[in-house]
């Protein structure tokens, strides 16, 4: 198994080595400083949810296939589990279970490498579940039922699981890590520079918290990492890790701002199971599902316009 999985590779052990030890780095001084104020408690409580949970996703993502596809689809499943608790649909299961063997289906669509299919599961999926009222001859609630579970489909089903498609790209394991450390990165620096500068609030009624100076800064801070990190990608030219920052910056905000909307309606701020020192898994789920989607397809066409390129010298 060894020498099919990622773990068989020299540039993965020092990958997650690194990873590793920057997170231990920066851990230890801020370890020391933890209860100085709210901001060291925040910035604590945030690194120690990964301190926790880095080595275990490392640890699947090196396995060989398809288990790292199985621990992804899982992933969406928790995420799905959550979105319904959140909108009081959870003992809704045929809706429920509906989604769970739709997001299967989508892992499945992944392995066997059926584009197609994937491509056409929203519009096959709405389909499916139009006939769940029909099937109960009820229709009491049940546009609001549709529309909600069609809404969790696409975004921690269709959305969130092209992390499996990166996958499949020349060294997209890699590139998984790498869009994964620049999303978490920009969402942190973003939070963590809010707290303590700036004015400009362009979504006070969403997202109070952010504004816009902490944003841009964040947003630079993470370009540089991206060009610091671009060894994992398939082509270390600027095209690549630029869009690859912007991706991670502009996509994370986006789909954090989109789940901020969802809890801010319904009054809520946490539900479900809580990663160590954060929110419930929604919060680490938000920010991918645009930032997965459109990664996939920028990368894509990059690596084949480099294709195309190289064929023509």
């Amino acid at each position: 198994m060894i020498e099919t999985s990622l773990w068989g590779q020299p540039l993965y052990r020092e990958t997650v080595m690194l990873v590793i030890a920057f997170l231990v780095a920066i851990g230890v001084p801020l370890f020391f400083i933890r209860n100085k104020n709210t901001h060291t408690q925040a910035s604590w409580a945030s690194l120690k949810s990964w301190l926790f949970a880095a080595p275990i996703l490392l640890g699947f993502c090196g396995l060989a296939s398809p288990w790292p596809l199985v621990v992804l689809t899982v992933c969406a499943m928790m995420g799905a589990k959550i979105f319904f608790q959140m909108m009081g649909m959870y003992h809704r299961s045929y809706f429920v279970w509906a989604t769970y063997i739709g997001l299967m289906a989508l892992g499945l669509a992944i392995y066997y490498d059926n584009n197609s299919l994937y491509d056409l599961a929203p519009m096959i999926f709405l389909g499916a579940i139009c006939m769940i009222p029909i099937v109960r001859n009820s229709a009491k609630q049940m546009i609001q039922y549709l529309a909600l579970t069609l809404m969790c489909f696409s975004f921690l089903g269709w959305g969130f699981m092209h992390l499996g498609w990166i996958w499949q790209l020349d060294r997209g394991p890699y590139m998984v890590i790498y869009i994964l450390i620049l999303t978490e990165v920009c969402d942190n620096l973003y939070l963590s520079l809010s707290r303590h500068f700036g004015k400009v609030r362009l979504f006070s009624r969403i997202s109070p918290k952010r504004n816009l100076e902490a944003g841009l800064i964040a947003f630079s801070l993470t370009l540089i990492l991206a060009w610091g990190l671009r060894h994992l990608l398939p082509v270390r030219s600027e095209t690549f890790w630029i869009a690859s920052g912007l991706v991670a910056a502009l996509g994370g905000s986006l789909g954090d701002l989109v789940l901020s909307v969802i809890r801010r309606d319904l009054g809520i701020k946490d539900v479900g199971p809580f990663i160590i020192g954060r929110g419930d898994f929604l919060t680490i789920m938000d920010r991918l599902i645009f930032v997965a989607p459109i990664y996939y397809y920028v990368m894509w066409m990059l690596l084949q316009m480099t294709a195309q390129t190289s064929g023509a010298q």
